[in-house]
């Protein structure tokens, strides 16, 4: 049996928690799609693109965080490589979502650097991780 850090299964039962958001935005885009909730083009395809965001990373977080568990990485190192995927899983699609609300909105506002950041902890963590795994 694989035996987890008390704070790696806390951080996965908190990822698994959050993951129960994933699908309140697949409803919110069931409501998109049917035209309840008016959207541009732009902002129908955000969301669908936060939401995809929002599952894939989770998944792939919960995987790292396993992962984590055979380095011999501490401290900080080993915060990032175990939750820096799980931190994207949530930066990420809310860039994507609050970047494209607003009525009739065509293009993203100034939340779009969420994005970026969102992808600079996605790297980081994935780096972290590989580099920990190979030198373990």
């Amino acid at each position: 049996m694989l035996e987890l850090s008390d704070a790696a299964r806390v951080t996965a039962g908190l990822a698994i928690l959050a993951a129960t958001t994933v699908t309140t935005g697949g409803y919110f885009l069931t409501k998109v799609v049917r035209g309840v909730v008016p959207a541009t083009p732009f902002q129908a395809a955000f969301f669908r693109a936060g939401h995809a965001h929002a599952g894939v990373f989770i998944v792939l977080g919960l995987v790292c965080l396993l992962l984590t568990e055979a380095t011999t990485l501490t401290g900080a190192w080993q915060w990032l490589a175990r939750t820096g995927v799980l931190v994207a899983a949530i930066v990420m699609p809310a860039g994507f979502f609050l970047s494209a609300l607003g009525r009739d909105r065509t293009g993203p506002n100034r939340l779009v650097v969420l994005l970026g950041i969102g992808a600079a902890f996605l790297i980081a963590g994935l780096l972290t991780l590989g580099i920990g795994l190979l030198t373990s």
